[in-house]
C-alpha cells in the first residue's frame, strides 16, 4: 500500500500461534493491495477502471466497495469521490476499510487485544501490553517526530488524512483542482473505512470541512488547518 503497516497482539498467547494470526494479517494487506492499487496496471481495480473487466466478473471485494464508495459519495454530498482524479481510485476508503476486516478478523479468532495500524489508519482494541489503553499520537504535520495530540481508548478507529507526506493529493471534486485549507484531519469513529473516507472528504471541502465535521454524528474529529491552528471535538478521547 505504499506504506508503513504494523501489528501489536497483546494477547497472551503461544508466541507461534501469534506469528501465525500475524502472517494472516499481512497476507490479507497484501491480496488488498494487490487487487485494488491504482499503481499496478494488472490490478483488479485498474482492469475494472479500463473497462477490461466487466462488474458481473469482478470479485465480491471489489463489487461491495464501489457499493460502499457510492453510498459513502451520497453521504458527503459527493466531496467523498472515487473518481475525483478522472479514474477510479478507492483509496481513500479501502485502506481503511482493509485494516478495519483484519481486525474484525483477529476478534472473531479471540484477539481481544490488539493495535493495527497502516500507515495512520489505526484500529485499537482491549489493552495494550501495559494492561493500560491503547495510545494513538496522531503526528504533527510539520513534524514527523512529534504528535500534536494523543488518544487514548480500547475501542477506536481512527483514521487520518493529511497533505504532509503525498503533498496535496487530496482533490476538490468540484473545482478538480488540489484541495486547500486543512492540513491534516483526523476521524474517530466505530468503522475505520468510513471514518477513512470521512476524513478524505472534510480535507477535499478545505475550511468548510471544519463545519462539516462538528455536525458528522456518531464521530469524533481532529483538525489541523494550514495556518496552524489546532481545533477537536469536545470529547475526543485524549490521553492525559
Amino acid at each position: 500500500m505504499g506504506t508503513a503497516i504494523s501489528l501489536d497482539l497483546a494477547d497472551d498467547r503461544p508466541a507461534a500461534e501469534l506469528a501465525g494470526l500475524a502472517d494472516e494479517v499481512f497476507a490479507w494487506l497484501r491480496d488488498v493491495d494487490a487487487r485494488f492499487s491504482t499503481y499496478r496496471a494488472d490490478s483488479e481495480v485498474c482492469r475494472f477502471d479500463r473497462g477490461e473487466l466487466p462488474l458481473a466478473g469482478a470479485s465480491a471485494d471489489l463489487r461491495a466497495v464501489l457499493e460502499r464508495c457510492a453510498d459513502l459519495w451520497a453521504a458527503t454530498d459527493g466531496w467523498f469521490d472515487a473518481y475525483a482524479t478522472g479514474g477510479l481510485d478507492p483509496s481513500g476508503y479501502v485502506k481503511g476499510w482493509a485494516t478495519q476486516v483484519a481486525s474484525d478478523r483477529l476478534l472473531a479468532a479471540g484477539v481481544a487485544n490488539h493495535c493495527l495500524n497502516a500507515g495512520g489508519d489505526v484500529r485499537v482494541r482491549g489493552l495494550s501490553s501495559t494492561g493500560r489503553p491503547w495510545r494513538v499520537g496522531i503526528r504533527h504535520p510539520w513534524d514527523a517526530t512529534s504528535t500534536c495530540l494523543v488518544l487514548t481508548g480500547t475501542d477506536l478507529a481512527v483514521a487520518t488524512s493529511g497533505v504532509y507526506e503525498r503533498g496535496h493529493h487530496v482533490r476538490d471534486p468540484r473545482r478538480g483542482a488540489p484541495a486547500r485549507g486543512l492540513r491534516s484531519v483526523t476521524v474517530v469513529g466505530a468503522d475505520l473505512g468510513v471514518a477513512d473516507a470521512y476524513a478524505t472528504a472534510a480535507v477535499a471541502m478545505g475550511g468548510a470541512g471544519i463545519g462539516w465535521l462538528d455536525r458528522l454524528a456518531g464521530h469524533r474529529h481532529a483538525v489541523v488547518t494550514d495556518d496552524g491552528r489546532c481545533l477537536h471535538s469536545r470529547d475526543l478521547p485524549l490521553a492525559e
